[in-house]
C-alpha cells in the first residue's frame, strides 16, 4: 500500500478494480441512432424549334455572293481557256465504239464444273472398248451411250454395246446401265429421237443402220437396213433425225466413209428401213472453190461428219477424211457421176458449195442454233473454225489442242459459247465474247492419255454436259449460270460476228 500526502493512503486493489469497470463501460458502447429519409423528384424538359428558309429572290442572292466570296483565283479563265478541248474530247467520246457491247459485271461469277455422275459399263470396259457417242433423249432424262473403238485395228467383228442411264432414277447405279443393247459389231455413231424418248438411231462399222425401241425389253431391234445393195458398205460416222413436212414425221439420214449420204423412212411395221434418197459424194464434181483438191478420176469423197441446218430444211453440211467441207441440198437434182450397183433409187451429187479445205479430216461440224449463216467445224489440226455459209473462208480459228478435236458443239443457250472434245482428253469451252480466244474453262478428268471422244449437252437441261471417253467412262457434268445463262447483247455480238469478212 502507499501513501499520498494529499490523498491519503491509497488502495491499489480498489484503483485496478475501478480501471476494468471503465474498460468493460467503453466495451458495450453504441452509436447514435442512424436516420433515413427517401426523396423522389421528376423533371419535364419540352423544346419546339422551327426554321424556314428565305425566299427564292432572297437564296440566290446569298448564292451568288458566296460564290463571288470563294471563287478562287484564276479558276474562271482557266475554265473558259479549256472549255474548247474538254467540248471537242465528249464529241469524240460520244462517237467512239471501243466499248461497245460492254456490259459491267456486277457480280463474281465463278467458272466451276462440276461432276455429278460417272457412268460405266464394266462388260464394255473389260474389252477395252470405247465411248464412240452419246446423245441425251428428248425428255433430258436419259443419257445413251455407244462403244466401239476410234483406233486402228481390225476389230469388225468384236461385240459391242448401247447402254443407256435414267439420270432421275431413285436408284441410279453408275456401274449399271438401266438397259444393255448387245450389239454384233461396234456402234459407230448414236441419235435420240426428237420427240419420242424410246426410239435411238444408231449407225454400225459393217454399214447398218439401225433403229432401237428401248422400251421393248426382249427385241428392242424396231428396224434396220440390213446388207443390200442400198445399205453402206463402209462404217456409218454419221446419223441424224430429219424433219419431214408431216408434223411428228422423222426420217432417218446416215453417212459413211464410201461417200455416200442415204435417207431412210422407217417402216416400223415391216421392221426395216426404206431407202427413199440416196446421195453421192464423188470428186470430181465437187465446186471450183476447192481446186487446190484435184479430181482424180471418180474418186469417192469419204463422209466422217454431217450437220443439218435447224433453219433450211433443204441444207445440210458435210465434212470428208480428205478434208474437204461441202454445202449439200436435199433438192438437188444433179446425177452423180458413179457407175449403178443395184440401188433401188438414183444417186445424186448433193454439193453446192465448198469451203477452203482443211489438212486433215473433218471430225465435227455444227450449225448454230442461234444464227442461220453460222457453223463450227474442228478435226485434225486441233483448230475449232467459225464459218459463215456465205464465204469460203473461216471468220475466226481458234487452237483447241495440239492434239485432234473429236467433236464440236455450241450451247443451246448461250449464242457465243461451244465446247470441243479433245484427244488430250480435255472438254475446251469457249466464249467468243470474251476479248481472249482462250478457253474459259476446261474440264479434266480421267487417267491421262485417255481421248474425250465425244459429247453433248442436254437441251432440256442445259446446265448438263455429257463427256465420253476412251477408257469407257462417260461424265455428267454440271456447267455453272455464267456458262449457261445469256448475257444482255450476246444475240447482237453474235450478229457482228457473223457480219465480219473473212480474211
Amino acid at each position: 500500500m502507499f501513501s499520498d500526502e494529499a490523498l491519503g493512503p491509497v488502495n491499489i486493489q480498489s484503483l485496478w478494480r475501478k480501471s476494468q469497470q471503465s474498460a468493460q463501460e467503453s466495451k458495450s458502447c453504441q452509436t447514435r441512432a442512424v436516420h433515413s429519409a427517401e426523396a423522389e423528384v421528376q423533371s419535364v424538359y419540352t423544346a419546339i424549334s422551327g426554321t424556314q428558309t428565305e425566299t427564292q429572290d432572297q437564296t440566290e442572292q446569298l448564292f451568288h455572293q458566296n460564290c463571288d466570296e470563294t471563287e478562287l483565283p484564276g479558276l474562271r479563265d482557266f475554265l473558259l481557256r479549256v472549255e474548247d478541248m474538254v467540248i471537242r474530247e465528249l464529241v469524240g467520246n460520244a462517237s467512239s465504239h471501243a466499248f461497245d457491247g460492254f456490259q459491267v459485271n456486277w457480280e463474281d461469277y465463278s467458272l466451276q464444273v462440276s461432276r455429278l455422275h460417272c457412268l460405266e459399263h464394266p462388260s464394255a470396259q473389260e474389252k477395252g472398248l470405247h465411248v464412240t457417242s452419246v446423245s441425251w433423249s428428248c425428255t433430258g432424262a436419259v443419257i445413251a451411250c455407244a462403244y466401239g473403238r476410234i483406233d486402228n485395228g481390225d476389230w469388225s467383228t468384236e461385240r459391242s454395246y448401247v447402254c443407256t442411264w435414267n439420270l432421275d432414277r431413285r436408284g441410279l447405279r453408275s456401274k449399271q446401265a438401266d438397259l444393255v443393247i448387245d450389239v454384233p459389231t461396234a456402234v459407230t455413231a448414236l441419235s435420240c429421237h426428237p420427240d419420242q424418248p424410246a426410239l435411238i438411231a444408231g449407225g454400225l462399222y459393217n454399214g447398218e443402220v439401225v433403229v432401237w425401241d428401248t422400251s421393248r425389253t426382249q427385241d428392242p431391234i424396231l428396224a434396220q437396213t440390213g446388207m443390200s445393195a442400198d445399205s453402206h458398205r463402209e462404217p456409218v460416222y454419221q446419223v441424224a433425225w430429219v424433219p419431214q413436212e408431216k408434223k411428228g414425221e422423222f426420217w432417218v439420214l446416215s453417212a459413211s466413209s464410201g461417200g455416200r449420204v442415204l435417207l431412210w423412212i422407217l417402216d416400223s411395221d415391216q421392221g426395216k428401213l426404206v431407202l427413199n434418197a440416196a446421195y453421192a459424194l464423188v470428186r470430181q464434181q465437187v465446186p471450183h472453190s476447192s481446186s487446190s483438191f484435184k479430181a482424180r478420176g471418180n474418186s469417192k469423197v469419204g463422209v466422217t461428219s454431217l450437220a443439218l441446218s435447224p433453219w433450211d430444211p433443204d441444207t445440210f453440211l458435210v465434212g470428208s477424211e480428205g478434208g474437204l467441207l461441202l454445202r449439200c441440198s436435199f433438192s438437188s437434182q444433179t446425177p452423180a457421176a458413179v457407175a449403178s450397183e443395184g440401188q433401188s433409187v438414183t444417186l445424186r451429187a448433193p454439193a453446192v458449195f465448198s469451203f477452203r479445205p482443211r489438212s486433215g479430216p473433218i471430225h465435227s461440224v455444227h450449225y448454230s442454233p442461234f444464227h442461220r449463216n453460222l457453223f463450227v467445224s474442228a478435226g485434225t489440226d486441233g483448230l475449232a473454225h467459225l464459218h459463215s455459209l456465205l464465204q469460203p473462208n473461216p471468220l475466226l480459228s481458234l487452237r483447241v489442242s495440239e492434239s485432234y478435236v473429236f467433236q464440236v458443239q455450241w450451247s443451246p443457250t448461250r449464242p457465243l459459247v461451244f465446247a470441243a472434245a479433245t484427244g488430250q482428253g480435255e472438254v475446251q469451252i469457249f466464249d467468243l465474247g470474251c476479248r481472249s480466244l482462250r478457253p474459259v474453262a476446261t474440264i479434266e478428268q480421267g487417267a491421262a492419255g485417255e481421248a474425250a471422244t465425244c459429247l453433248a449437252f442436254n437441251q432440256q437441261n442445259p446446265h448438263l454436259l455429257a463427256v465420253g471417253k476412251t477408257d469407257g467412262t462417260i461424265s455428267i457434268w454440271q456447267l455453272s449460270a455464267d456458262l449457261t445463262e445469256q448475257s444482255p447483247r450476246e444475240s447482237s455480238q453474235l450478229e457482228q460476228i457473223a457480219n465480219q469478212v473473212a480474211e
